[in-house]
């Protein structure tokens, strides 16, 4: 299971207008190119967006469903990767002082991707997920003024 933190130097409310922007996404989750249409209620549970991820020429368009939402604490999402399955994908917020603590819990939840979890796929999570989490703090950063680690 691919978990990471990371320590935001904005409060939680900003953290949290990061994740409920639907088309922010293609500015901080990895290998996004472009989120292609969200409905209206994102983040409510069941909302979806659409996205287009891949590297150069080759891409792909997919989906994201709300599981849960807890605003300011809890988002879990479960994202498409066609043909790979579905991953489970959870932001937690903890208020830090006057920063935000967040949690990131990634793993292949439907599908050959589940079947085929093992640690190298995890140590390639890991590396993904860090990434992810410091493009969430620069993309906090307008709104809060500064980021840290």
């Amino acid at each position: 299971m691919a978990q990471r933190q990371r320590l935001i130097e904005a409060a939680p409310e900003q953290v949290w207008d990061v994740l409920a922007n639907a088309r922010s996404y293609a500015q901080w989750v990895v290998g996004t190119q472009d989120v292609l249409d969200s409905d209206d209620d994102w983040p409510a549970v069941g909302a979806r967006l659409g996205f287009r991820v891949g590297v150069g020429p080759a891409t792909f368009e997919d989906t994201c469903v709300v599981r849960i939402c807890e605003p300011l604490h809890r988002l879990e999402l479960e994202a498409a990767a066609k043909p790979l399955g579905t991953a489970r994908i959870a932001f937690g917020l903890i208020p830090w002082a006057e920063h935000t603590l967040v949690l990131l819990d990634e793993h292949p939840l439907r599908g050959l991707g589940a079947r085929l979890e093992n640690p190298l796929t995890e140590l390639a999570l890991h590396l993904r997920n860090r990434q992810l989490l410091g493009n969430l703090a620069r993309a906090v950063r307008p709104a809060a003024g500064k980021v840290g680690r």
